[in-house]
């Protein structure tokens, strides 16, 4: 019995694969051609580095409401108190305290003529603390259970991490990046049978600061202050001389 089927699949495969062959030695002729008839070769070299950050920026809110502007005044004046106490016991130190808000909360009643007017029933004010501190850990960690045993209606904000140095850090990793590039070309420019002769012209990208293990980027760059653990990467374009 005739089985033409799996013939006619195995010259298929075979066909598939001298094209694939030959599109790849295309490719590799192209490439070398390219830098073999060229002057320059540009490249991109990039590095990561990973850091973290020294520097946090830590606040709370907490608020009050009472019938009366005076008697909400008081309570949250009585609330600061408590709230510095705690932040000075848990050894934190520069912290400001931002300007009260106040907002009237009002009721809508409604008349036997049917007219709604609105009426103040009470008032609520909230203050914001906020510190700046290179203790990250400490301030990280900060337990503020003890301030909601005390009454005290405590929100803590999200924190910002911050790594100060990576302007300095950057310096360095540009010239790394130039380096990645430079190896990078060597490599390309060796298939053509020629070699790197010195560094044209190099294009800074854009710095990318992202959480660690993340591959988040934008054209206008990355600036994570989520995460304490960061990733910087730099990219370079450069453009070498061949001989």
């Amino acid at each position: 019995m005739n089985h033409p089927r799996p013939q006619l699949f195995g010259m298929l495969a075979g066909l598939f694969l001298a094209a694939g062959l030959v599109l790849s030695s295309m490719l590799a002729t192209t490439t070398w051609l390219r830098v073999k008839n060229s002057q320059f070769i540009t490249v991109k070299g990039s590095v990561q580095t990973n850091v973290t950050s020294d520097l946090v920026v830590w606040s709370g809110s907490y608020e009050v409401e009472a019938a009366t502007l005076l008697e909400a005044q008081n309570k949250i004046q009585s609330d600061r108190v408590l709230v510095q106490n705690f932040l000075q016991t848990a050894g934190v130190t520069g912290f400001v305290f931002k300007p009260i808000g106040i907002e009237e909360e009002k009721a809508s009643l409604k008349s036997s003529d049917g007219w709604v007017t609105q009426r103040t029933t009470g008032y609520r004010l909230a203050q914001t603390v906020s510190v700046e501190s290179t203790d990250v850990e400490k301030l990280d960690k900060l337990d503020t259970t003890q301030l909601l045993e005390q009454g005290v209606i405590f929100t803590v904000l999200p924190e910002q991490f911050v790594y100060t140095r990576a302007d300095e850090a950057k310096i360095e990793m540009l010239a790394a990046a130039t380096r990645d590039a430079r190896t990078r070309a060597e490599r390309i420019a060796a298939q053509g049978g020629r070699a790197i002769a010195r560094l044209h012209d190099a294009d800074q990208g854009i710095f990318q600061i992202t959480p660690k293990h993340s591959n988040a980027t934008s054209w206008e760059g990355v600036n994570d202050t989520i995460s304490r653990g960061k990733t910087i990467t730099a990219v370079v374009t450069a453009t070498f001389l061949l001989k």
